[in-house]
This record gives structure tokens, C-alpha cells and sequence, in this order.
């Protein structure tokens, strides 16, 4: 459960996913208090997404999309400058209901959003996971189903990882961290990675022309 309020941290090309880890190195002054600030108490950041346009005000208070992801910090390195090496574990989805200008830092008043997955979806997420598999790693004709993925990882992690990881742009990851539910967000992983290898496949055959 997060708390109502947590401090926000808005960058232009990260999305942060629940259960995933993200290093990240904090330099600008107002970042590096907040970051004290939260070593000090719960050690929660609230990951949220620039809306395009908005970097060039980023010294300001730009918009955000309004669904992020909270992390707690798991490790920190504070370099002799006051700069921050920190690497944050994604924990919840939240929805940001307005902020908090008392502070240097970005303050936002949250909303949890819990992303349970019911019993009767399982069947289905695993069976998506294993065509989102045959996807990333091919077999050849006649091979099993076998394939570099880790096994040992579980459905949630899985589809969670590759969501933050693979090489997707930012709003297509704000996009698929939208989606209700680990089942949802498979599947427009998969319908995002099939069009993507249909437009590739498109692209290399008008290449040979």
C-alpha cells in the first residue's frame, strides 16, 4: 500500500514497471534532496513520465502523464559532490489526483492502483507468455518449445521486464503501463511486437527493390 503522498520524479524516456529494477543517477539539486529526503523516511520515488514538449521546461513544473510507478530505493551511493547512484524496485501503479508545491521537488497526492490477477486469467497469461516466447526466440523447424527466457521467472516479472527493457519508445511503454492488468498488458506487448516485426519485415523486402 502506498502512501497518499510521495515525492515524484518526471524524466522524458523512463517508465518504470512494478516488480522491475532501475538504476538511476541523480545530479540536479532539487532530485538530490528529494532523495535525501525519502532515505530518510520511506525511501518511496514515484517514477512518472514527461509528456512530449515538456523537457524544455523540466527546471519548472512540466506535465506528467498521470499513471506512474512507485520504487523504493534498494541501494544508494552518494558520490562526494552530493550526487546520487541509486536503484529503485518497482513496487505499485499509482494515479497522480494533484501535487504538493511546498517543496522544492515535485510532491504528488496518489491513488493506489492494485493490478491483481484473477484466478481465471491464469490459464491465459500463460499461454500468452508462451506465444510472447516463441516471439523473442524463435525455433527452428521441428525444435520444442524451449528458449532463453528465463524459466525461473514468473509471469508477472516476465512481462513486466521486457515491457521496461526491451528497446520500445517511451510512449509505447507508457502505453503498455497503462493497460488494466498483467493479461491486458501482455497482450498489446505481443500485438506491439508482432506489428513492429510486420513493419520490419515490410521495410527489409522494399530495401531489396
Amino acid at each position: 500500500m502506498l502512501p497518499s503522498t510521495i515525492p515524484i520524479f518526471p524524466l522524458p524516456n523512463v517508465v518504470l514497471f512494478p516488480n522491475v529494477f532501475l538504476p538511476l543517477h541523480i545530479f540536479e539539486p532539487r532530485y538530490r534532496m528529494m532523495v535525501a529526503d525519502a532515505l530518510t523516511g520511506d525511501r518511496m520515488i514515484g517514477m512518472v513520465l514527461l509528456r512530449p514538449g515538456g523537457e524544455g521546461e523540466y527546471g519548472g513544473r512540466p506535465a506528467v502523464y498521470p499513471i506512474g510507478c512507485a520504487g523504493v530505493i534498494t541501494h544508494h551511493d552518494q558520490m562526494p559532490d552530493g550526487r546520487y547512484h541509486i536503484v529503485l524496485r518497482g513496487l505499485e501503479k499509482f494515479r497522480i489526483l494533484g501535487e504538493d508545491a511546498t517543496r522544492a521537488y515535485r510532491l504528488a497526492t496518489v491513488e493506489n492502483l492494485h493490478e491483481p490477477l484473477a484466478e481465471h486469467e491464469r490459464d491465459e497469461i500463460r499461454s500468452a507468455r508462451h506465444r510472447l516466447e516463441r516471439l523473442l526466440v524463435p525455433q527452428p523447424e521441428g525444435r520444442g518449445a524451449d528458449s532463453s527466457l528465463p524459466p525461473a521467472m514468473n509471469d508477472e516479472d516476465l512481462v513486466n521486464t521486457l515491457a521496461q527493457y526491451m528497446e520500445l519508445e517511451p510512449l509505447e511503454k507508457q502505453a503498455l503501463l497503462e493497460r488494466e492488468g498483467l493479461l491486458a498488458r501482455c497482450r498489446s506487448l505481443i500485438e506491439l511486437l508482432e506489428m513492429k516485426m510486420i513493419v520490419a519485415r515490410h521495410d527489409w523486402s522494399a530495401g531489396k527493390h
